[in-house]
């Protein structure tokens, strides 16, 4: 069937009472509605309106986008992050950008606007436009992220010209002064290096003056780029003053990842046919209709090698090409078999939840059917995702339902912060990322 204009003005017509009935509401701040109103902007990953959805922030790379790209780059290469993402609403006004320099703990630093930023710290996003002969119409924003003056934590607001909050995301700006050297080694515990990963790690500093470097160098290590897990390093193991080098041995098992299990994998980024991890679909309905093919535990099942995204996400649409306008939205059902109910709530979790528990992706548990049950309104593309059980400490456990090996290809980054004395931020001098079991 032709997509005309003529069903595109229809579906705008109607999207005031569409969206009610297709739109999955999450009240992630202290808003109302859609409006956002009273929203106060917390510094994390975060969505403050029903109607903001598919938010990504990523890295370009020599000018090309890459969406898996990470959020972290260079300091001379600060400008090279876009943002992207969609409302189900007509604009009402124009969109603001404005950034925030952060600590190490994701506060606020002591630093005013004008000594990171090159301009007036207030951005407008005006590259807007229309989704284009969807069922489920929407308005895509894109947006260039302004060059900074200093490394560190960022956090990038965008508000509605007036006050109420869409969103917040992080990143990360570095300097490349000292040099981070990563080794993957065994752990410690005999059962543990079964499902654990551990990565032993130097800080070579020759080429940088360090003060009092055991007291002010803190270090943050990442599993595939996630800051759910990420684990905080305040000292070094040893100091070796005369190679101008900090060395970083883990002996607490706390300090260790679990290895877990590759991701599980969901593409819909066909109308007419049925990717990876889609058991069927129903198109006559608006919005389409995807059922997952139905998961089940893997925590007793040896480990298997699969490709991966670890666990982020992007947008496609096959038959039409331009993923970010005519992708459409398609409400995605997650099915999981499980005998017993699990010893908590049990979510869809991954890069597309911002790793976080959100309640739009929490399922249901059937007695009846033993199967765990959800859905979530999802723009067509290739998702990774787990089944995770929410703990007793809040936390997300994603070892109930996937299992962990030490053999998981999972990626790490480190984070080397430093506070200059005398200073009020926290700069991040250097940078380093490895892959882990690595497969070719």
């Amino acid at each position: 069937m032709n997509r005309t204009w003529r069903n595109r003005l229809l579906s705008l017509a109607l999207a005031s009472l569409a969206l009610a009935g297709c739109v999955p509401v999450e009240q992630t701040g202290s808003g109302t509605g859609a409006s956002g109103t009273g929203a106060a902007l917390r510094y994390e990953d975060a969505v403050y309106t029903s109607d903001v959805q598919s938010v990504q922030l990523y890295a370009q790379s020599y000018n090309v986008a890459d969406v898996l790209a990470p959020p972290v780059v260079p300091l001379n290469q600060s400008g090279g992050l876009l943002l992207e993402f969609d409302r189900f609403s007509a604009p009402r006004g124009r969109a603001v950008v404005r950034l925030h320099h952060c600590d190490i703990n994701w506060q606020p630093s002591q630093l005013q606007a004008l000594q990171f930023v090159q301009d007036f710290n207030e951005f407008y996003i005006n590259q807007v436009e229309a989704s284009a002969g969807t069922k489920v119409p929407y308005w895509h924003y894109r947006f260039q992220v302004p060059r900074v003056k200093l490394s560190g934590n960022y956090l990038l607001e965008v508000s509605e010209e007036g006050g109420n909050l869409l969103l917040s995301r992080r990143y990360v700006v570095f300097e490349e002064l000292v040099t981070v050297g990563l080794r993957p080694v065994a752990t410690p515990g005999a059962g543990d290096r079964y499902v654990r990963q551990q990565l032993d790690f130097n800080v070579f500093y020759a080429q940088y003056p360090l003060v009092n470097p055991a007291q002010e160098v803190k270090v943050i290590m990442r599993q595939n780029h996630r800051w759910d897990n990420a684990k905080f390093f305040t000292k070094p193991t040893f100091v070796q003053e005369a190679q101008r080098r900090l060395e970083y041995q883990l002996f607490d098992v706390e300090q260790t990842f679990l290895g877990l299990n590759e991701f599980r994998a969901l593409d819909t980024r066909s109308e007419r046919f049925s990717g990876l991890g889609v058991e069927r679909r129903d198109v006559s309905t608006s919005p389409d209709q995807i059922f997952a093919t139905v998961g089940k535990s893997r925590a007793r099942e040896a480990y298997s090698t699969q490709p991966d995204a670890n666990g982020k996400f992007l947008f496609g649409s096959r038959e039409y090409g331009n993923a970010p306008l005519n992708a459409d939205y398609q409400r995605v059902f997650f099915r999981l078999h499980s005998p017993e109910p699990a010893p908590g709530p049990v979510y869809v979790f991954g890069g597309f939840t911002d790793w976080q528990l959100k309640e739009n992706f929490k399922l249901t548990y059937d007695a009846a059917h033993q199967m765990y049950t959800g859905s979530a309104l999802l723009k067509q593309g290739y998702y990774n995702y787990y089944f995770t059980v929410k703990g007793a400490n809040g936390q997300a456990d994603s070892r109930y339902y996937e299992g962990s090996h030490f053999a998981t290809e999972n990626v790490y980054d480190v984070l080397v912060y430093y506070r200059p004395p005398g200073t009020r931020a926290d700069l991040i001098i250097g940078y380093s990322s490895v892959q882990f079991n690595p497969q070719r």
